[in-house]
């Protein structure tokens, strides 16, 4: 039994271990060198071997995809629409869907497609090519496209396989040549993502690839009462974005009167403001409560010498452009040596014509010996060639017709030998010269197809939105001391309520001098002994004069809200069962009368205080001390002429002043 669990777990492990590779390697992870996952290269071969210049019907262009991709006819056509509108490599005619609202595109038999001039130009050719068995071994198919363009940042990419993920963001073709100029150069650059549907971004914590962004909506106040979305985020849709604004609606954290999609060619989202609602509060709300901003953790994971591997974009690049430089190097190294062999061919057939060297030919019985004596006639001209004769050259030569003899031009043709060695010679010299031959490729690229990608997301700096700060104070918090509850649930005069959102914070302060900060709740019990609650609120300061039970004196002093851990009580004073506050008050200009303990040798038993005059010191401080009698009464002077000090009028103990 043990021996057949041993064989079932080996088993599994090396099968899961092969499923693991075939799914990063071959479906969800895209290739450093070409930027594209297979099925996306395999829709592009297909496309290259269909190309005659038309449109093809996308179901033909599906069909033949199924000959080299072995996943079924629905995953080709969601990659062939998801590539064809990016807008870079595929030419489309009819309806591709909708990016803007999630659309789906027509059926395939609807619509056509074709490469595009910039992907016929830059990602094809058969001598830079390493060529494989399909699937069935009936057709070849490319390991990688010799892209000359760096497609995977172009694209950008999404994909999860087993144990890891890539997200990929696109940036700008443009930005990207420039930048790939500046590394051949050896500049500094950086390039920043760019998204097809505009928006705002904030790429401070970008990371080069594997950082944070933001991302936002642009949205513009048609009126006081108007609110217009122009362009949305990276990752939504106007159907997404709209649910999420109206989750906020309904849930009170912002108010509309109505909502309506009229994206077309472009995103327009109009918001119409409910009664006493205004455009500008409102554009900071959708920011804090919709997906009107956004987040996105960039993953930059890609396949590399058939590895995964996590790179930046300054990685990706310099290894684009050193590609690019090699990849041309090859091409022209293998152009050179094509015009080296027309030229050697063109130079024997012009001396064996105008040296009538085919007259030696005319005694000769048989082949041998007409190969010999063209070999032989040829020897004398050697120096006018770029290598020895072979035989293959010599049956080229003998294959020439009479006919073309006899309309030999001799002009023509050392015009022809004079344009293949200017072009020899201008192949040499870019071969002398790379990094300057790929910059004027890239010079090309820019000038050709440059003015079709203008960066489309305006790049900002966000000032964070606080939820609290935007939302709507739509929660009354109430207090009942009889029962000793607080909460939204407790209906309780206005005096001993406030209105707050469900993200305030609440600050209970006792007559005990405990304090603690808690979250807006229902209804909890807090006890009967409340001498303050309130929002949290920055810098609010406190005015507190209380007694110290254990030595019967009063001290005063001066607070701004205090730091504070969610749930966890703290003490103003020193706990003593008859310490307690005898005043608090809030806020600036605080003036109160105090009432000693009678003493016949004082000349007052009163005490006329300005707060103010005092320092403002932290929450756990001691304070001053008010006298060195005992204080009977501490009462706030409101209007110091009609205060009478006989009969003082007893204190709102929740008022804030």
């Amino acid at each position: 039994m043990e021996s057949n669990y041993g064989e079932l777990h080996k088993l599994f492990d090396e099968n899961f271990i092969d499923y693991t590779s075939y799914v990063v390697k071959e479906r969800a992870i895209p290739d450093v060198a070409d930027g594209l996952k297979p099925v996306q290269r395999r829709i592009l071969q297909t496309l290259q071997n269909m190309d005659d210049g038309r449109f093809h019907k996308v179901a033909n262009v599906v069909g033949e995809a199924m000959k080299l991709h072995p996943h079924g006819d629905a995953s080709i056509f969601a990659a062939l629409v998801n590539l064809a509108n990016k807008d870079y490599l595929i030419d489309r005619q009819g309806n591709f869907g909708n990016v803007y609202t999630g659309d789906q595109a027509s059926a395939a038999r609807y619509i056509e497609c074709r490469l595009s001039p910039l992907a016929r130009e830059t990602l094809f050719n058969k001598d830079l090519t390493e060529y494989v068995e399909s699937y069935d071994g009936r057709m070849q198919e490319p390991v990688t496209l010799p892209a000359k363009i760096p497609l995977l940042l172009m694209l950008g990419a999404e994909g999860i396989a087993v144990g890891m993920a890539t997200k990929i963001m696109p940036h700008n073709f443009g930005e990207l040549l420039d930048a790939q100029k500046k590394i051949l150069r050896g500049e500094a650059f950086e390039v920043l993502p760019d998204f097809p549907k505009g928006g705002l971004l904030d790429a401070s914590d970008y990371g080069d690839g594997n950082g944070r962004l933001k991302v936002r909506a642009v949205i513009e106040e048609k009126d006081e009462k108007t609110i217009v979305i122009k362009e949305i985020p990276h990752g939504t849709t106007t159907e997404t974005l709209i649910e999420s604004i109206e989750k906020a609606a309904r849930s009170g954290k912002i108010k509309i009167a109505s909502i309506n999609d009229y994206t077309a060619e472009e995103a327009e989202i109009e918001i119409k403001l409910a009664r006493g609602i205004y455009a500008k509060d409102t554009i900071k709300a959708l920011y804090a409560f919709s997906d009107c901003e956004i987040a996105i953790v960039p993953n930059l994971t890609v396949i590399r010498d058939n590895n995964p591997v996590t790179m930046s974009v300054e990685e990706v690049l310099r290894y684009n452009t050193e590609k690019l430089v090699a990849d041309l190097e090859m091409e022209l190294g293998i152009e050179l040596g094509r015009l080296k062999e027309k030229l050697h061919a063109a130079l024997l057939e012009q001396i064996f014509i105008e040296e009538r060297l085919y007259k030696e030919i005319e005694e000769e019985t048989t082949y041998e010996l007409v190969v010999k004596a063209v070999e032989n006639a040829l020897a004398p001209f050697r120096d006018r060639l770029l290598r020895e004769v072979t035989r293959e050259d010599v049956e080229r030569l003998l294959e020439i017709r009479i006919k073309r003899i006899s309309r030999y031009d001799i002009n023509k043709k050392k015009k022809e030998v004079k344009d293949l060695r200017d072009r020899i010679k201008e192949v040499e010299t870019h071969l002398e010269d790379m990094v300057g031959f790929t910059i004027g490729y890239l010079d090309g690229l820019l000038d050709k197809y440059g003015h079709l990608y203008p960066r489309r997301t305006r790049l900002e700096t966000f000032q964070e939105v606080t939820v609290r700060a935007v939302a709507l104070s739509n929660l009354v918090v109430g207090y009942d001391r009889e029962t000793g509850f607080l909460g939204t649930q407790i209906k309780a005069e206005p005096e001993m309520s406030f209105s707050c959102s469900e993200y305030d914070r609440i600050l209970l302060i006792h007559k005990t001098g405990a304090y603690k900060v808690i979250n807006v709740a229902d209804k909890l019990f807090v006890g009967h002994d409340l001498e303050w609650f309130g929002k949290v609120e920055e810098n609010l300061l406190f005015n507190v004069i209380y007694r110290d039970g254990e030595h019967n004196l009063s001290f005063l002093k001066r607070f701004t809200t205090p730091r504070f851990i969610l749930e966890k009580e703290y003490h103003l004073f020193p706990e003593h069962r008859q310490s307690q506050i005898q005043l608090l008050k809030t806020g600036q200009g605080v003036r109160v009368k105090v009432y000693l303990a009678p003493s016949k040798r004082a000349r007052s038993n009163i005490l006329d205080l300005a707060m103010d005059d005092f320092l403002i010191k932290g929450a756990p401080a001691i304070g001053k001390r008010v006298s060195d009698r005992p204080v009977r009464k501490v009462v706030e002077v409101v209007d110091a002429e009609a205060a009478a000090p006989e009969e003082p009028k007893p204190l709102g103990l929740f008022k804030k002043e």
